[in-house]
């Protein structure tokens, strides 16, 4: 770090560190700014993603004697395909949100979304690109091949010799399907689940953040705080099992797409604030003590806050943390 910046640090007051003072208002452009190249790639996975629902998926190689295990009833989603973005991305920014009018930090508040966005659309992205490349036919292929049912004829009687040359061609005897194009199409997009990795990468990452807001493994027994991090990955399950349980996906398409979906005793604020801590101390050697006892006041506000409901979790001021532990050391000498 240059002297100007260490400098420049020295001048700033410790209540322009707090998260409470970095507000949307006061911020909100700044923080965007500096993350303006994150944002053009979010945009770029969209566009991929359009292109790659767009384009045709690999029509895999469908002959009579599979297709038993294709014939399974077209139904209607359990999960109709608009609750899915609900599911997987407002519900999480809801609870981003709130957070955000609790604690009144900009940097959480953009980088949660950022991250938030970041895990849906790369998974999207690979999930529809790996659609597109298998081309694996859904438990209900048959019906979306042939509706009317004329697939399911055998040859014994000449009548159905007849239909059975026009459902398969006679060299290769890949079927020929007679349904709606749109319909075939979606019908060879079985793995992996998209609705399965969409939900597990929108609420598996609501669960890391609200693990790290509440400090779930804080070493203090708090047991309860699991079941609020297992609600977002139950919801993600059920939405799983729901494919498998309307036969538009196989059980290996909904696990793939579940697999396609850390924590930190700080988890409970964003890097931005523990750096400029750190950069405030390492600033003047000489000082590092009082230094550190500006920074030991600063962090036990924040837990105090905690504890009087203002902040993500009720823990005391003792939790382990690095930046409370090295502190702590350098007080002691």
């Amino acid at each position: 770090m240059s002297e100007a910046e260490c400098l420049l640090l020295k001048q700033m007051k410790m209540p322009d560190i707090q998260l409470v003072a970095h507000t949307v208002r006061s911020h909100g452009v700044k923080v965007a700014r500096t993350h303006m190249h994150d944002w053009l790639t979010l945009l770029l996975l969209i566009v991929i993603e359009v292109i790659l629902n767009v384009i045709e998926p690999f029509h895999r190689f469908v002959g009579e004697d599979m297709l038993t295990d294709l014939s399974y009833p077209l139904k209607d989603n359990t999960v109709p395909f608009w609750a899915v973005p609900m599911i997987a991305i407002i519900l999480p920014f809801f609870v981003i949100l709130v957070c955000y009018f609790i604690r009144r930090d900009v940097y959480d508040l953009h980088h949660a979304i950022l991250g938030l966005l970041f895990s849906v659309l790369i998974t999207g992205v690979i999930t529809d690109a790996i659609k597109d490349a298998v081309g694996r036919p859904r438990p209900d292929f048959f019906w979306r091949c042939f509706p009317d049912g004329k697939g399911s004829c055998t040859l014994s009687t000449c009548n159905c010799c007849i239909i059975h040359a026009q459902v398969f061609d006679p060299v290769t005897k890949d079927v020929m399907c007679t349904g709606l194009k749109s319909v075939i199409k979606e019908g060879h997009k079985s793995f992996p689940s998209g609705h399965t990795s969409w939900s597990f990468a929108g609420l598996g990452f609501l669960a890391l953040y609200l693990s790290g807001k509440i400090r779930v493994f804080d070493h203090r027994g708090h047991v309860a705080k699991l079941c609020i991090v297992f609600l977002p990955l139950l919801i993600a399950a059920l939405v799983g099992i729901s494919r498998v349980d309307d036969y538009w996906h196989h059980w290996q398409d909904v696990f793939a797409g579940g697999l396609l979906a850390p924590y930190d005793v700080d988890g409970w604020g964003p890097h931005a604030y523990f750096q400029k801590l750190a950069e405030s101390r390492n600033c003047n050697p000489s000082n590092t003590i009082n230094s550190s006892n500006a920074q030991q006041s600063e962090l036990e506000s924040v837990y105090v806050d905690t504890q009087h409901g203002r902040g993500p979790s009720g823990a005391s001021t003792h939790d382990s943390s690095p930046i409370l532990d090295e502190t702590n050391r350098l007080r002691r000498y």
